[in-house]
């Protein structure tokens, strides 16, 4: 059965009923986070918004917020500048602004990543007030591993202890990276501790690249691992590159029923799609995630006459 997560202790009444309010209605009342995650644009520039694959619709950035807006997400995941262009429009969908943010132009082999925080939350606070929109949390990305791993590390604990302060949840997407980690990026041990890590950062959900076996599959029984070593700070598994619905789909109910897993962080996989196939995945994930539902029956959403 899911875990339903309470508030982190040292917050005011008000602070833990808005953390609470947060809560339910980004994992509605499930225990569980279907993220959709549009911070790519700044992640991988336009190499995910244009090509033979993707739908032309995906190349307007507003092609994000109208999926979200429609379909059954837990919270949309993307950049406040975004956010505060289109956000007007959209107004009912919940958000987790993404505080830090950094391109791939960059490559490991010539510097370990750093990503540092864009706004503060105290921008973050005037935002939520005077915006009138439904901001249920902010996003946080470490790269344990690399060499700015210490000035990373202090932005995210600073930036988790002042969230439930305000009433939002913390989601640390942490990706083992960097020289020093060399290929070992879906090694399971390595991901468990940097679910760990988000853990004791005080997390309350931690984003994780699902590890992969020696023959470099996906193995749900490796999650474990991970599942244990976060504890309480509740584990969610990025959905990766654009990949068949039926594939995707039994993937994701083996990282949830297999690896305990609670959720997923779904980008390229939904906005590469036109909109209505994507609302249609979205649908699918949905029953999954938060209906609990089997891929057959997920898989029945994907018709347009469903």
């Amino acid at each position: 059965m899911p875990k339903i997560a309470q508030a982190p202790l040292g917050m005011s009444a008000e602070s833990t009923h808005r953390w609470t309010e947060n809560y339910r209605l980004t994992t509605q009342d499930s225990g569980r986070l279907f993220l959709m995650a549009g911070d790519q644009k700044v992640e991988h520039l336009n190499d995910d918004f244009i090509g033979g694959r993707v739908a032309t619709d995906d190349a307007d950035p507003e092609h994000l917020f109208r999926i979200a807006s429609e379909a059954p997400v837990g919270c949309f995941a993307t950049q406040m500048g975004l956010i505060a262009r289109y956000g007007m429009d959209y107004s009912d969908t919940p958000y987790l602004p993404k505080l830090n943010s950094k391109t791939h132009l960059i490559p490991t082999a010539q510097r370990d990543p750093v990503s540092l925080q864009w706004q503060s939350m105290t921008q973050i606070r005037d935002f939520v007030r005077h915006s009138g929109l439904k901001v249920i949390g902010v996003g946080y990305t470490i790269y344990p591993g690399s060499e700015f791993e210490p000035t990373m590390l202090s932005e995210a604990a600073r930036l988790i202890r002042d969230a439930p302060a305000m009433g939002l949840l913390a989601v640390i997407w942490a990706y083992p990276r960097g020289q020093a980690v060399g290929t070992r990026e879906q090694d399971a041990h390595l991901i468990a501790g940097a679910a760990g890590l988000a853990a004791c950062l005080g997390a309350d959900f931690v984003k994780i690249n699902p590890p992969l076996n020696t023959a470099g599959a996906m193995d749900g029984t490796l999650l474990g691992e991970a599942v244990a070593a976060a504890g309480r700070t509740q584990v969610i598994c990025a959905g990766g590159s654009e990949t068949g619905a039926p594939e995707f789909l039994q993937r994701l109910h083996e990282q949830i029923h297999v690896g305990g897993t609670q959720g997923c962080a779904t980008g390229r996989n939904v906005h590469q799609r036109n909109q209505p196939d994507a609302i249609r995945f979205c649908k699918a994930i949905h029953a999954i995630v938060v209906h609990n539902q089997s891929v057959d029956e997920a898989l029945k959403l994907l018709s347009p006459n469903t």
